[in-house]
């Protein structure tokens, strides 16, 4: 049918268009922050487009929303304003015939963002986590930089070392100055390497000596060793259960009920739903009068989206919180939403038929 193509042509044409706009916005931020975390010592400099990747897809289900729900209502209030909207009006088309050539063309959209939610989601927030952790619980040793003075991650120790190679877990000519409560030491040695035991990591140094001082009596220690092992990190890598839900399979969210994972899944299953309630918003706000050329509409839209994107938000803390169920924080938020969209869009259609038989005797007059 021609008005069913016209609008699934005009619909996917601006939503495409959209979707670049907004990719080419957020993926420039996400870079400048993924390069502040790498400068920050939060990140390793080789894993930032890794780290960039996994989180432009964590966040592609709510650019995808947007993008969908600014193409409904850009492409329907230029309809308005060009007029085309009063001429299928006047065909017999009703307001709430749009709704199926936008499905139409939205379902693939509604479809990925579910997808999106629930595999992509944690996978990204997962491999995120996991890169973090990895930088964050390397050794002491590869912490520092080769021919550069630099403390640990608690403070207490200060390494010097040059690499023979590209190896974190090898060096040559170590110097350390560790500080405490009871002694201050200078260790140096010819080499020195990592040792991994029961969790635990150990700097083993060869060929090398100890001076300690008490800083209290004044007295002073020198030796020698041939080998000395320096507990350097003692922290377990972190277990599974530890890690934030929003890592976590959504299979797995579903096995243990607990608040904090009912949290997760309202905010999963409240993506998708929002997809759907911010369609057939997009359909009611969408009307705009053709005499007067603004894009009120188009900023209302980006209002309303805000709202209810902070809305989910919100649902999921209430959740995590323990002061409202999944069911209910769902059926409150998205339920009323549902409602709130399909009144708008009886109201916008019932004044369109209100509308259309005043204009006819005019347009009857006019003619004769």
């Amino acid at each position: 049918m021609l008005f069913d193509s016209t609008v699934r042509k005009e619909l996917a044409r601006s939503f495409g268009v959209t979707l670049v706009v907004i990719l080419t916005i957020v993926l420039t931020m996400m870079l400048i922050k993924t390069l502040g975390l790498a400068a920050g010592g939060n990140v390793a400099p080789q894993h930032v487009l890794y780290l960039l990747g996994y989180m432009s897809l964590a966040h592609l289900p709510t650019m995808l929303s947007l993008s969908l729900f600014i193409a409904i209502v850009a492409t329907l209030g230029r309809m308005y304003r060009e007029s085309e909207m009063t001429i299928w009006f006047a065909s017999g088309v009703g307001l709430g015939r749009f709704v199926k050539p936008v499905l139409r063309t939205a379902w693939p959209v509604v479809l990925a963002v579910a997808v999106l939610m629930m595999i992509i989601w944690p996978w990204g927030n997962q491999n995120s986590s996991q890169l973090r952790e990895l930088y964050e619980q390397r050794s002491d040793l590869s912490r520092v930089a080769p021919g550069q003075f630099q403390s640990s991650a608690d403070g207490s120790r200060v390494f010097f070392i040059e690499r023979d190679s590209a190896d974190d877990k090898t060096a040559r000519n170590v110097f350390i100055l560790m500080n405490s409560e009871r002694s201050e030491s200078v260790t140096t040695s010819l080499k020195g390497h990592i040792e991994t035991a029961k969790d635990q990591r150990f700097l083993v140094l060869e060929h090398g000596q100890r001076n300690e001082q008490d800083p209290q009596s004044g007295a002073k220690a020198l030796a020698r060793f041939e080998e000395y092992k320096l507990l350097v990190d003692n922290q377990a890598m972190r277990a599974t259960d530890q890690r934030p839900p929003k890592a976590i399979g959504t299979l797995e969210l579903l096995d243990k009920p607990i608040p904090r994972n009912q949290g997760e899944l309202t905010w999963r299953f409240g993506m998708a739903l929002g997809c759907v309630n911010l369609m057939l918003l997009g359909i009611g706000i969408s009307a705009s009068n053709p005499r007067r050329a603004s894009n009120w509409n188009l900023l209302f839209a980006l209002l309303g989206f805000v709202v209810y994107f902070n809305l989910i938000n919100l649902s999921q803390s209430w959740v995590a919180s323990g002061r409202m169920s999944m069911a209910g924080a769902l059926l409150a938020v998205h339920g009323s939403g549902f409602a709130l969209a399909l009144g708008l869009l009886w109201w916008r259609d019932q004044g369109n038929r209100l509308c259309l038989p005043r204009c006819k005797p005019r347009l009857a007059g006019g003619g004769a």
